[in-house]
């Protein structure tokens, strides 16, 4: 038999002893390249460029600069880095957490958008655009949205609503000076502006906490009795009261461990379009010169906005706001002011619960739609005016942040701060009702884990991601070399962090590993190709009152019962149903979209679970139910109420409302959880993906007829209880086309093949899925070009492959005779003769390249340790070895004796941290970190074989030593090749011929 006709197998891990073999992998691999016969022949669109991704869909890089501290000529060189090492671009970011001593820097000469700052932009977007990569750039130093145009007492600066209070018998008078606030302005903010004055009585019924009550019906407004900053009050002689007043004025923030700029940036106001347009003014005047906005043109990109973290100690604000207010609600902020007020992020007064809980909810439904009108609408509007797209991370505040992903054409999420994966679906569900196609993530900001972060770490965070609607990985990030008073190995934007270890990473030729980033680039490319792949589809649209993320509330059973069977779901805010795509056709809400089966209503769960909707939204429900939408209600909706500050009748209407929605025969109310499934099976709403219990996740795009499956074993968070576990089950995918067949796609080493051992049932097929913890795999259904693959649908044997156009093998690391079942259900039995014993690998040489500080903070020396090794262990055991950091190359030779043998895989064990594997000479395809057994059969010969195993490290051991007084609290890490490292041979028979 041809052993060179026959690509990676799955491992002897994913071996199932009878029925479907495990993923069930072709040998006939389709090597397809753009502009090639065989990409014509191509059997689904991904494959013309799967091997070998595109730009626009490769991982990129948060790319931090110490400000203007920089060179066209290095900015030049790290863009061919970035580029070489198959990155598609980078978000070029002003950023020096890791710089205490902040007089080393020039904010004068070489500050955030100083002409020094402007060479450095058209250097990389020059470089980027002649090496095809792209450049995106942040719209201020690093973040929030900051300009050195404006002071913290602009108009157009942040804002907060600060108050003061004094407290007052009954009876007694105040007469003297409107009460100051309560806390000190920011260094900066010289100017206030008293906006009211109230009086209110306390209420110790309504006290929690640190919560003083007060009384709704005893509210007071003086403010038109101040006079020259004086007011005389009398308390009424009922209580206790509080005299309280308002002032606005800068919160004085500054974009994040500045100065980045002379004068110092201020944060600009989010909700006010001043704030907006100072933006814009600065970037028109100061930033886009001729040429960059040429380059720009030419090359396209984003501007992107980093963390919306406003941070104050008093409230949120913008001028205009109680106007704003009254416009848009219908009714007055100024009775319920008191209860919205925040000291140090926490409320200080309440009325009663409900009155409390609606004033406020309807304030910060007023914040969020001018964040969206006055910021993220306006700046998109103008990136695309100068030819970019608008990206940007739209949470942090009790703001809508499925409907700002609507908006916004790049929306990102992030690794660090998002607590599960509905952090992501609640912006993917935007993302998919806006027309977008991208959601992206700021990856691997680990806490402490500077310089020894693993790229395995990375992969298991994000694998999962990947199956909850992100498709766009920026990795955090990669640092410019140098920068003045650094240590080696050179500038990193967050290390050292307060003196010690900071966040991960800085990726870059300073990291042993970086020789092997071109692999991990690729996987994470190929990742984004398919789940960028024609349109997404998911099950049941989850409709959500506050459209909060970063929150990791999830969506009862859904998230707990339904994902772990193969439901998927996103979210819906109330403006999400108003858009243009939220139609309903055939049942399916969006059908050109994300084409949900279902919309699910519960009581809102950041309110309690209360059952709560606007009238509005309850009107736009009925209106898609008329239209066939099935629609589930849980929970007790009898005495539903609107979410804010009722009007007169308000909650009457939203109950008449429901009644007919209630009646209609596309909904259906059921009172708990466990009757959720039973409601969407009664209206015919089955789930694309079905599968026993497990800790499998899935995406599924469709193009045209044409479906694409990335499935993952992957976690709903960061740490799972237990800790994930293998999989190994039958799944049962939807097919667009009944005709459709299944390929399977190598993420890691680009190949395609056709599936051999399926079962297929009208528009269905069935397969089995075996996944270590974190790996993922991809399956495409699409019609063949040509003849029809020959397939079976169960054997004894571990696989079954296709050798040839016509006809069948099966492969087993076992000697004997096995059964197959062929396709019509005809049985055939092939034998696999005598295999030789596997061979465990134990002796080694090992030659190392020791990283250690050269003569510059950038330098970077090697010296090189020759050892020869009895048996494997970590290096920290190795006494050359405890404190070395590098690149290791194992190194062992076989005798496979005189006639060879038939075909061996080899199972690599444990690895730290990357690997690549030479075998003869020939360097084999990248190696799966996350399982790394690899196919060695076609690159082995008779006699003596010599297998290369190179490993690259972090560099948190060299850096224990090399940098105490920041790294050496550190553990070290256990380095290398630590196996066990078997050769496992196995055999083949041809089943049959066709």
């Amino acid at each position: 038999m041809d052993q060179h006709g026959f690509a990676r197998p799955l491992s002897r891990r994913r071996v199932m002893q009878a029925g479907l073999a495990a993923g069930a992998v072709a040998a006939l691999p389709l090597s397809v390249r753009p502009g090639t016969a065989a990409a014509d022949a191509a059997p689904f669109p991904a494959a013309a460029h799967f091997a070998r991704p595109r730009a626009e869909i490769r991982p990129r890089f948060r790319w931090w600069w110490p400000d203007a501290h920089v060179t066209p000529a290095e900015i030049r060189r790290e863009i061919d880095q970035i580029a070489d090492a198959g990155f598609g671009g980078a978000e070029i970011v002003a950023l020096h957490h890791s710089i205490r001593d902040k007089s080393v820097l020039d904010p004068v000469h070489h500050g955030w958008g100083t002409p020094a700052w402007n060479a450095g932009v058209e250097a990389a977007l020059d470089q980027a655009r002649r090496r095809g990569i792209t450049v995106d750039l942040t719209i201020g130093p690093a973040w929030p949205a900051a300009v050195p145009s404006i002071t913290p007492d602009s108009p157009a600066a942040v804002q907060e609503l600060a108050y003061g209070v004094v407290t007052l018998a009954g009876g007694a008078t105040h007469d003297g000076p409107v009460p100051d606030p309560v806390v000190a302005p920011q260094p900066g903010v010289t100017q206030r502006h008293l906006e009211a004055v109230h009086a209110v009585r306390k209420d110790p019924a309504h006290d929690d906490d640190d919560v003083i009550g007060l009384a709704r019906d005893s509210w007071q407004d003086l403010t038109s009795r101040v006079r020259n900053g004086r007011i005389t009050w009398t308390a009424p002689d009922d209580g206790e009261w509080v005299l309280l007043s308002y002032w606005r004025r800068g919160s004085g923030q500054r974009p994040e461990s500045g100065p980045h700029s002379a004068p110092d940036a201020a944060v600009v106001d989010h909700f006010g379009r001043a704030g907006t347009q100072a933006v814009i003014d600065f970037w028109e005047k100061r930033l886009l010169t001729p040429k960059i906005r040429k380059l720009l043109r030419q090359a396209g990109g984003a501007l992107f906005e980093d963390s919306i973290e406003l941070e104050t100690e008093a409230l949120n604000w913008t001028p205009g706001l109680a106007a704003e207010f009254r416009r848009r609600r219908g009714y007055d902020l100024g009775p319920y002011l008191p209860v919205v007020l925040l000291n140090d992020e926490d409320p200080v007064f309440a009325y009663d619960a409900e009155t409390t809980e609606h004033a406020r909810h309807d304030f910060w439904l007023t914040v969020s739609d001018l964040f969206h009108d006055n910021h993220f609408k306006p700046l998109a509007d103008w990136a695309h005016s100068i030819g970019l797209e608008l990206s940007g991370q739209p949470y942090g505040l009790q703001t809508d942040s499925i409907r700002m992903s609507a908006t916004l054409d790049r929306p990102e999420g992030e690794s660090l701060g998002f607590k599960n994966l509905d952090d992501y679906r609640a912006l993917m569900g935007g993302r998919d009702m806006g027309g977008r196609k991208v959601l992206s993530c700021e990856a691997g900001a680990y806490q402490g884990g500077a310089y020894s972060t693993t790229w395995k770490k990375l992969l298991l965070t994000m694998g999962g991601a990947y199956a909850a609607g992100l498709n766009q990985t920026t990795l955090h990030g990669f640092s410019y070399a140098t920068a003045p008073g650094v240590n080696w190995p050179g500038f990193a934007g967050f290390t050292p962090y307060n003196g010690g270890i900071g966040y991960a990473e800085s990726w870059g030729p300073r990291q042993p590993t970086w020789r092997h980033v071109p692999d991990v680039a690729d996987y994470f490319a190929r990742v984004h190709g398919i789940t960028q792949a024609g349109e997404n589809r998911i099950d049941v649209a989850v409709f959500r009152q506050k459209g909060y993320s970063k929150t990791g509330i999830g969506a009862g059973w859904f998230t707990a019962n339904g994902i772990p069977i193969g439901w998927t779901h996103s979210f819906a805010s109330e403006p999400i149903l108003s858009l243009p795509s939220a139609t309903v056709s055939g049942g399916r809400l969006a059908p050109d979209g994300p084409a949900y089966k279902a919309l699910f209503v519960e009581g809102d769960r950041f309110a309690g679970k209360k059952s709560t909707l606007t009238v509005s939204a309850a009107e736009r429900i009925l209106a898609l139910t008329r239209k066939g939408l099935p629609v589930v209600f849980m929970g007790d909706w009898s005495a539903a109420t609107v979410p804010g500050v009722a009007k007169d009748g308000e909650n009457e209407r939203l109950r008449a409302v429901l009644r007919q929605l209630f009646d209609q025969p596309t909904v259906k109310v059921v009172a708990t959880e466990p009757e959720v499934p039973g409601a969407l099976e009664a209206l015919g709403v089955r789930r694309d993906v079905t599968h026993q219990t497990s800790t499998l996740l899935h995406a599924r795009r469709v193009d045209g007829s044409v479906d694409y499956y990335y499935l993952v074993n992957g976690r709903h968070n960061e740490t799972p209880k237990p800790p994930i576990a293998p999989i190994d089950h039958e799944v049962t995918l939807t097919r667009t086309d009944r005709k459709a067949v299944p390929y399977r796609l190598d993420l890691w080493t680009g190949g395609i093949e056709p599936v051999a051992l399926y079962r297929a049932d009208g528009d269905t097929v069935t397969l089995r899925v075996a996944l270590r913890p974190g790996e993922a795999t991809v399956f495409v259904l699409a019609r063949p070009k040509g003849h029809a693959t020959p397939y079976a649908t169960a054997s004894e044997a571990a696989e079954v492959r296709v050798a040839s156009k016509n006809r069948l093998a099966i492969r087993d690391t076992r000697p004997g005779t096995y059964t197959t079942t062929l396709e019509g259900g005809r049985t055939v039995r092939a034998t696999i003769g005598e295999l030789p014993a596997a061979l465990t690998l134990s002796k080694w040489r090992l030659q190392v390249e020791d990283f250690q500080p050269g003569r510059t903070p950038t330098e970077t020396v090697t010296t090189r340790h020759d050892l020869v090794l009895d048996e494997l262990k970590p290096w920290p055991q190795i006494p050359e070895l405890a404190d070395v950091s590098g690149v290791g190359r194992y190194t062992a030779t076989v005798d496979l004796g005189k006639g060879g043998w038939p075909g061996a895989y080899l199972e690599l064990g444990e690895v730290f941290d990357t690997c690549r594997v030479t075998v003869n000479g020939h360097r084999l395809p990248g190696v799966d970190l996350l399982n790394p057994v690899v196919d060695v059969g076609p690159y082995l010969r008779r006699g003596t074989n010599t297998i290369e195993v190179e490993i690259a490290t972090t560099l948190i051991n060299r850096l224990r030593v090399a940098d105490a007084a920041v790294y050496g609290g550190a553990s070290r890490q256990n380095y290398g090749l630590l196996g066990p490292v078997r050769l496992v041979p196995y055999g083949e028979a041809v089943i049959k011929h066709f």
